[in-house]
């Protein structure tokens, strides 16, 4: 079989991706004065441990025996999280024990894929994900809740020795992306980010065209996003405060944000359109193609040095309030320019580099460049550099949780393909360029814009 036939399975494949969007459900809880046993008690499930022996159990502390089942419990089951934990269901070298849920329906749900999958009972129900936490026979967890409780529940597995597999963006503000890097390099955690695309052929083809020169010197990028507000829950229409369902521990759903009153329309998977609990399609996306970007400039640990957005918004009192169309310039290192945009038509969806001497772009489901043979074969004399190589998102987690290398999305790039994001927002927030200082993670001489690198906590939540 030729490359090409080889790369044109790959990109079907990439078609057929389970995951298009990006964030999920979530769950909730962390390091709050809110006891566990309150949590517990309010869940009314009491389901017995599952017997399987923790891989961590049979080899070194960090290093589970290879011919060993990987333990896994998952936090979140609204638009990510039913199909990271059918993928890693599909996957012979783990088993899911554990499911986490601050909403009963959600997590019966859950129960009910997994435990039928097993053809058993063994999965069991948490709605603290503390104590789910605490078990010491879990080996890794995936977590797929809204962005506002990346942070805590992250650095809680962490604390806890868990593996992660986390969803991106990384959090929901700079700050909170410090603690979780923080976090995961001081307990020494494998950290898998839900960045997907590098581990489809054509993503890794075009950022390894532009590694290998074949454009050239990159003189500037394009990296086109969605625009406006997307009804993943086809709730738009019910946009009136009610009490909260039954089955919804709302107290906990809203957790270190502002208390707001409940709304239907910006809970499940809408979330992500409310800056109190997401970041809009700017934030959804950014650990996609601003990621594959990063990726073919080798900036996975660098970013821009100024920064300067604007963007259109909702009117301030509208429960969508993220911004629908938006546009942010960016200087780069090596004179590199680059544009983020959503909703103008001169940036094509997708990643596309320009150099000196020709361009390549990329999507999901096509490709294109200004010499399209390179995506079939990259001449042998200029094929010095080959990028990481994972054809399996989810396998290629558990193969590092078990060999303790990288995965091919770490948390550290994790970290660096959102920062942009963030900071562009920031500087459409506050109206003007602001300066970003690489190294230090600082915002420079703008007092105004270095608040918004952190939110503050709802009592009884903390910072971590």
């Amino acid at each position: 079989m030729s490359e090409s036939q080889v790369e044109d399975i790959f990109l079907l494949a990439s078609q057929c991706e389970f995951s298009l969007i990006s964030g999920t459900m979530k769950d909730l809880s962390s390091n709050s004065g809110i006891s566990r046993r309150r949590f517990l008690a309010t869940t009314g499930l009491a389901i017995a441990a599952p017997t399987i022996i923790p891989a961590s159990a049979l080899g070194r502390e960090d290093k589970p025996a290879p011919s060993e089942r990987i333990t896994l419990g998952v936090v979140g089951w609204g638009m990510q999280g039913p199909g990271n934990t059918d993928a890693f269901l599909r996957l012979k070298n783990c088993q899911v024990v554990a499911s986490c849920n601050v909403d009963k329906n959600h997590l019966q749900a859950s129960l009910n894929v997994i435990n039928g999958h097993y053809q058993n009972k063994d999965c069991r129900a948490y709605h603290d994900y503390r104590e789910m936490m605490a078990r010491k026979d879990i080996d890794a967890v995936m977590l797929a809740v809204p962005d506002h409780w990346h942070a805590l529940i992250s650095t809680e597995a962490a604390k806890n020795k868990k593996d992660i597999y986390g969803e991106k963006p990384l959090a929901r503000t700079i700050a909170e992306q410090q603690a979780i890097v923080k976090a995961v390099q001081k307990n020494k955690r494998i950290w898998q980010t839900g960045s997907w695309q590098r581990s489809q052929a054509p993503f890794r083809k075009a950022a390894e065209i532009v590694r290998n020169g074949l454009i050239g010197k990159v003189t500037r990028v394009e990296v086109g996003l969605p625009d406006g507000h997307s009804d993943f829950a086809k709730t738009k229409d019910k946009m009136t405060p009610s009490a909260p369902p039954p089955n919804l521990d709302y107290e906990t759903w809203i957790g270190p944000s502002t208390m707001e009153p409940y709304i239907e329309g910006r809970v499940h998977m809408n979330w992500r359109w409310n800056y109190n609990t997401g970041g809009g399609q700017l934030l959804d996306w950014i650990g996609h193609h601003c990621d594959i970007a990063h990726w073919g400039l080798d900036f996975d640990n660098d970013g821009p040095s100024e920064i300067e957005g604007v963007g259109e918004f909702p009117p301030k009192d509208a429960v969508w309030n993220t911004c629908t169309k938006y546009r942010i310039e960016l200087k780069y290192p090596n004179d590199i320019a680059m544009t983020i945009a959503g909703g103008h038509p001169d940036i094509k969806m997708g990643t596309k580099w320009i150099g000196t001497d020709g361009w390549v772009w990329v999507n999901r489901g096509a490709y294109d460049a200004s010499t399209l043979e390179w995506f079939a074969k990259i001449p042998d004399d200029k094929y010095k550099v080959k990028l990481y190589r994972s054809d399996n998102h989810h396998a290629n987690f558990l193969d590092c949780v078990k060999s303790r290398k990288p995965t091919i999305a770490p948390v550290e790039t994790a970290h660096h393909s959102a920062i942009p994001g963030h900071l562009g927002l920031i500087s459409m927030l506050v109206g003007r360029k602001i300066k970003w200082d690489v190294k230090k993670e600082i915002i420079l001489n703008d007092p105004e814009a270095t608040k918004l690198l952190n939110r503050p906590y709802r009592p009884p939540w903390k910072h971590v």
